[in-house]
């Protein structure tokens, strides 16, 4: 097939890298270079970069709006789209052009979790399966019908970051097998029970809060792991907190145990990977090495 692929993140790239193996992807579409880092140089997405690897034209258009970019796109004679977390609205008249249409990979068993952050908001929720669909875009968010559907389970202490990898591992097999098996695929209208909607993760939602219920600080820390990374303050400083598990023990909340377990609302957290502010991500085990926890954390 000759397609475009538009997509900006590492959760992309498996699937370009799919793609580009079997396909003629004739143009990668992806969100221009930010500023990033210490010294804020323009950092190019991971799509980019992969794309230039692999010899594809790149694009990155602030929007699809214009007439000029979309006559841009039409003269590509693509027979179908696919994007995966592109970060940009496809206007009905963008929608329109491939022969096929446009497909995307979106990382939830949709209509659960619609929007931009249904990992995070999955494991945050206390879900025990994720997933990825492949769905055929239209102008609502998420509302498209659904082509292929594929579910796994999340584990008990999965982070965001691990089940983002597998989820990106299973879009790109998915989509390669709904590609060679287009034409004979049903697609599913997405039911109107069990709507949820994944917004964008908030800084603000980053902090802990000790008084919650261990059950719900511990999906806090998963879900923002790696980023934006949930953070408790420790004589002063902010201290990222990566990984986790519920644990043994009650006391007030904020009260440390032992180790870096600490006590909620409702039963205690077991911290167990850590990082300081300029430092690196450690095992609590080695980052209490000379580190001294107060009695209680804030």
């Amino acid at each position: 097939m000759r397609l475009v692929f538009m997509g900006t993140p590492e959760f992309s790239v498996p699937a370009l890298q799919a793609l580009a193996a079997r396909h003629e992807v004739v143009a990668v579409y992806t969100q221009p270079p930010r500023p990033a880092g210490r010294g804020k140089a323009d950092r190019k997405s991971a799509v980019q970069v992969c794309a230039e690897e692999l010899g594809i034209a790149v694009r990155h258009p602030a929007s699809l709006r214009g007439a000029e970019v979309r006559a841009e796109f039409a003269a590509l004679g693509c027979d179908v789209a696919v994007v995966a977390a592109y970060g940009l609205i496809l206007p009905p008249a963008v929608l329109a052009v491939p022969t096929f249409g446009c497909l995307n990979i979106h990382a939830s068993l949709l209509p659960r979790w619609r929007g931009a952050a249904p990992i995070h908001r999955a494991i945050m929720a206390g879900d025990r399966e994720s997933g990825v669909c492949i769905m055929r875009m239209e102008a609502g968010l998420d509302t498209g019908s659904v082509l292929l559907r594929a579910a796994t389970p999340i584990g008990d202490e999965e982070t965001t970051g691990e089940l983002h990898d597998r989820l990106a591992a299973m879009g790109a097999a998915l989509i390669v097998e709904a590609l060679e098996g287009l034409a004979g695929l049903v697609p599913q209208v997405q039911s109107v029970v069990g709507v949820t909607y994944a917004a964008k993760i908030d800084k603000a939602e980053a902090r802990v809060d000790w008084g919650r219920p261990a059950i719900e600080v511990d999906r806090q820390i998963r879900g923002l792991s790696p980023f934006p990374g949930a953070w408790t303050e420790v004589a002063g400083e902010r201290v990222k907190l990566l990984r986790s598990r519920v644990g043994t023990g009650e006391g007030s909340p904020g009260e440390v145990l032992h180790g870096m377990t600490v006590a909620c609302g409702s039963g205690a957290v077991e911290v167990l990977e850590a990082q300081r502010e300029g430092k690196r991500p450690v095992a609590v085990a080695e980052m209490l090495l000379g580190f001294v926890l107060p009695e209680r954390l804030s």
